[in-house]
């Protein structure tokens, strides 16, 4: 959602903030702004204590309304996605308190502000916004007796929600004070500096030692030094890690967009979810993250996916493997569901906690539930240190490296290779043999160069996508493994190019949804190679006999397939079982080729956050 940024050193701070703020915009924003402690000797932009730019729209508008010669070496900037009040520059952050003195910028939602709002009104406070977050600098303020951290910390108390915070006093120079508690706040430890962000990216060109802070943990830092403690002000010994991302990793390197990029660096991503975790001689895969022995991977006799959205598709899919391969009893839930449904933790279970930022707010509610339950969580995710990584007990990291457009694409088929390995894993415990595990493996080993042919078809598919890019409304059908890919395919497309799109399991299309069939909707079938072909088959006859048009994913070379549909895109030959990687990739490139004839921002749909870390 928001995003964050904060900066203290030699440097001019408004370029740091701004270029930090452009980094952040992956994650979905409606406004911006920076506050900076304004230098002795500056006073050319205006007499206040702390100078505060800030815009609705787009970084650049931000960045044109920023005078490039506006000095302050102490400062923190913000990425809006409105949730309390409006579209407007007086509820884009930062905000003040009365004096102008303490500037805050907030990422979360407070949930009691009504109550600390009247309260604070009665003491005499005035606001100026509409936001949750004012309340904040106000409530600061309150409290302020010459000691931000301090201020910060009564302050925390009062709080109830969720929060990331960075605030700064003008009488206290070079200093930023930020807090955490549910949204995410990293600390970047510079040569003679000081960053603060909510995401390692925004300080990636600065700093690769950064500092994850953990709920309930508050920050001071200044150019030189950094202090970390908890609510109660006993001191924490922070772990600094080391970022392994390049720079070039979050560039667009030559591609017209960051999507675009992300689809087709897929062979990369996949291979690297896949190295040094195949173990060829023994037909088994190799997950040290899992901390769990031998003899505790074979006690468990039920998995269970926790996930939302795009991970919860990677979770079906890794479901049914569980179960037709390794033979386990499998599940995907819903986390915005299972937390609230009062769940029943089963002895011998397993639980994944699957997010591509590890930040996912349902997602780690819900994990945290089944652990309060007595129950095992492990984590699929993509960013290291993250929330979901550290407080799970164990896991996978899928390693596809930075995914920057909202609508996620390498993250997906990542999870799905974490899911095979992991598949093939409890397979091996079990009745899985060992030649059947070498075979396994060798499939897999196929995919990322299945992959790189598939990307092969682009130029098809933007055809396809250019022909039927005006319907209003898709539908999308597979069956078995391929059920959960017409999911994402439907997701994607409503996310990126606003078209209406349904995805269905191909055999429930005579209970009800073939109502839906018109001349003016079209039906994207996804054709398997295996036992259910024929049956997908006669769903396709049932579509065209209402005279509704078809297009078809398929194993190149079916001429029958081809026979049928109005439109027909060929996949490479493979197994049946790896055949969601190679047709989610044809889909992902026709939501993408749809947004793009539409004129769309593909990167940064509408009202989408590339994390979500509130409910």
């Amino acid at each position: 959602m928001c995003g964050i940024v904060g900066y203290t050193g030699p440097r001019q701070a408004s370029r740091i903030l701004v270029d930090g703020l452009k980094r952040l915009e992956y994650r979905g924003y409606d406004s911006a702004g920076i506050a900076l402690q304004r230098d002795a000797q500056y006073t050319a932009y205006d007499s206040q204590p702390v100078t505060v730019i800030k815009k609705k729209g787009k970084i650049a508008e931000l960045r044109q309304a920023v005078p490039k010669d506006l000095q302050g070496h102490c400062g923190i900037g913000h990425t809006r996605w409105a949730t309390h009040g409006s579209v407007t520059d007086q509820n884009a952050h930062p905000h003040c308190d009365g004096s102008g003195k303490i500037v805050i910028v907030h990422n979360g939602i407070i949930e009691n502000y009504m109550a600390l709002k009247e309260m604070l009104e009665k003491e005499g406070a005035v606001f100026k916004s509409e936001t949750d977050s004012e309340v904040i600098a106000h409530l600061i303020a309150y409290h302020y007796d010459g000691d931000l951290e301090a201020a910060l910390k009564s302050c925390l108390k009062h709080l109830k929600g969720t929060y990331g915070i960075a605030c700064l006093h003008a009488d206290e120079p070079g200093r930023i004070v930020g807090a955490r508690n549910g949204s995410p706040l990293v600390l970047g430890v510079g040569e003679g500096e000081m960053f603060l962000a909510s995401d390692v990216t925004a300080m990636l060109s600065h700093t690769k030692k950064v500092v994850y802070l953990n709920d309930g943990e508050v920050v001071s830092l200044w150019p030189q030094e950094f202090r970390v403690s908890d609510g109660d002000d006993r001191p924490v010994d922070p772990k600094v890690d080391h970022v392994a991302w390049e720079l070039e990793a979050i560039e667009k390197e030559g591609f017209s967009c960051y999507m675009e990029k992300e689809i087709f660096e897929q062979p990369q991503s996949i291979a690297r979810a896949l190295s040094g975790r195949m173990d060829a001689e023994y037909g088994c895969a190799k997950l040290s993250g899992l901390d769990l022995s031998k003899k505790e991977l074979h006690a468990i006799e039920r998995v269970r996916v926790i996930a939302a959205g795009t991970s919860w598709h990677a979770g079906l899919v890794g479901c049914q493997l569980m179960e037709s391969v390794a033979r386990l009893p499998a599940q995907a839930e819903l986390a915005s569901e299972l937390r609230y449904r009062n769940p029943v933790v089963e002895p011998n279970s397993i639980y994944f906690a699957v997010s591509q930022s590890g930040e996912t707010a349902d997602t780690l509610y819900a994990m945290r539930e089944i652990q309060r339950r007595g129950g095992t969580v492990l984590g699929i995710c993509n960013v290291v240190g993250s929330t979901i990584a550290r407080e799970s007990q164990g896991g996978v990291y899928v390693h596809s490296g930075p995914e920057i457009a909202v609508a996620s694409t390498k993250a997906f088929t990542s999870q799905l290779a974490a899911f095979y390995l992991l598949t093939l894993s409890f397979a091996r415990m079990h009745d899985m043999s060992h030649y059947e595990g070498q075979r396994f493996l060798e499939q897999l080993k196929a995919v990322p160069d299945l992959v790189k042919e598939a990307l092969g078809q682009r130029d098809a598919v933007q055809a396809l996508a250019k022909k039927y890019c005006r319907a209003q409304d898709f539908l999308f059908l597979g069956r078995g493994l391929l059920y959960p890919i017409a999911l994402e395919g439907a997701l994607k497309l409503k996310e990126i190019s606003y078209i209406h799109a349904e995805g269905y399991a191909s055999g429930e299309i005579k209970h009800g949804p073939i109502a839906l069939v018109s001349p003016d909707t079209p039906s994207v079938f996804l054709v398997p190679n295996d036992q259910l072909r024929e049956k997908t088959i006669s769903n396709m006859k049932e579509i065209k006999a209402r005279g509704g048009p078809v297009i078809a994913i398929a194993e190149k070379g079916d001429e029958l397939v081809a026979s049928i549909a109005d439109g027909y895109i060929p996949v490479p030959k493979s197994d049946s079982r790896v055949q969601p990687f190679t047709m989610v990739i044809i889909l992902q490139l026709f939501a993408y080729f749809c947004a793009l004839e539409l004129g769309r921002d593909v990167d940064q749909p509408r009202n989408l956050a590339k994390s979500v870390t509130v409910e």
